[in-house]
């Protein structure tokens, strides 16, 4: 692994702050925002739809503390764009907005360095104040929207008819999901360092932390990763591609069933992971198997580093969650099963006790599980 240190030269103007919501074209979206709430644990906030003057979409926004997923479908059969993505794609993430400040001049510069803008900086406004919006494409067919809340007051968006609480989410226990730690885009071979160079040139990004497949393979697959940040690192964009191995890797699988770039998973980060995996495992949420032996192995190397975990080492066992650690500190993470019938799309849910990274001494063992699936499916 390499983590950088040099951040490079300081953006020229504007800021990332956050981000800001993930939406997802899927061809139900109001089943798949039910979807996500039972399982998940997020609640339903908000609507836009043909009640509320939106003729050709409907939006269904769902939120847990600081995350917001937004699901959108068409109305109508002669929506092409939408029906070429689901035809392509399958359900997926269409964008990932970032909170802004100064949207002027970060699009400014985006269109210096040969960004593909699909809407320039427009307005929206209602009584709660005005928000300014622009979208530009990065990979694949996935867009990123930067949004200036700086003058809005609002609950969401402007546009959108809030939504009463939901009866039924105060039955099931609150999972205690907080914010988006970070998002992974699957690239096609070698398209991994042109992606990583885009988001240096034209949103001035930088590299926080690489491995590639040297440190990252089984006796079937590898992977190179690149994590892209903003300045003040708020933003994680993990960009993988799949490296040559015997076997059909779980990022070639991807991009095969995706077809093409696109976000393979969204990591969502908790201060209490065993509470969180309890909790989504009495709403039913699969996850994916870990075998006993990447326990045994890791009591020996925790005994022999004397790094000491906080955490009851056997309820991680029990719960399959996995462990990471360097000399300064150690994160705990877990990978749902995918959360559609297509194998493209799962969430990690995380949690960082001073650690930054990303997971790579759990690589091995991630894959292996993942290899396990693959096989099931028939796709190693």
């Amino acid at each position: 692994m390499t983590t950088y240190t040099d951040k490079g030269l300081k953006p020229l103007g504007g800021k990332f702050l956050s981000f800001d919501y993930i939406k997802f074209w899927v061809g139900n979206a109001k089943q798949a925002a039910s979807y996500y709430s039972t399982r998940l644990g997020f609640e339903p906030v908000a609507y836009r739809g043909l009640e509320t003057n939106s003729r050709h979409v409907a939006s269904h926004v769902v939120k847990q503390n600081q995350i917001t997923f937004i699901f959108e479908s068409a109305y109508e059969p002669s929506n092409e764009e939408m029906a070429k993505f689901l035809a392509r794609h399958g359900d997926g993430v269409r964008d990932i907005a970032f909170n802004v400040e100064d949207i002027g001049t970060i699009v400014k510069i985006a269109k210096e360095r040969g960004a593909v803008i699909v809407k320039d900086i427009w307005e929206e406004k209602d009584e709660h104040g005005i928000v300014k919006f622009a979208t530009i494409q990065t990979y694949g067919d996935t867009y990123h929207t930067l949004i200036d809340r700086s003058k809005y007051k609002g609950f969401f968006l402007p546009g959108y008819e809030k939504l009463p609480e939901d009866s039924f989410a105060k039955t099931l226990p609150k999972v205690g999901l907080n914010f988006v730690d970070h998002i992974v885009g699957n690239q096609p071979d070698k398209q991994m360092e042109p992606v990583a160079q885009w988001y240096e040139r034209v949103l001035q990004f930088h590299r926080f932390w690489s491995v590639d497949d040297t440190q990252l393979y089984t006796e079937y697959s590898a992977l190179r990763s690149i994590v892209m940040t903003n300045w003040e690192e708020t933003v994680k964009m993990p960009i993988n591609e799949p490296a040559p191995g015997k076997k059909r890797s779980q990022i070639q699988e991807y991009v095969e069933y995706y077809g093409g770039a696109g976000v393979q998973h969204i990591a969502l980060n908790t201060n209490d992971i065993v509470q969180a995996i309890q909790k989504l495992r009495a709403r039913g949420m699969e996850f994916l198997d870990v075998p006993d032996t990447y326990y045994d192995m890791l009591r020996k190397r925790l005994s022999n580093n004397g790094v000491k975990i906080v955490e009851d080492l056997n309820m991680l066992q029990k719960l399959r969650i996995l462990i990471d650690y360097d000399e300064d500190g150690y994160l705990l993470q877990i990978f749902t099963k995918n959360m559609q019938d297509r194998p493209t799309l799962f969430i990690e849910i995380i949690q960082r006790r001073n650690h930054n990274g990303f997971g790579a001494g759990n690589f091995q063992a991630l894959f292996e599980a993942i290899e396990m699936e693959q096989a099931k499916r028939g796709n190693l």
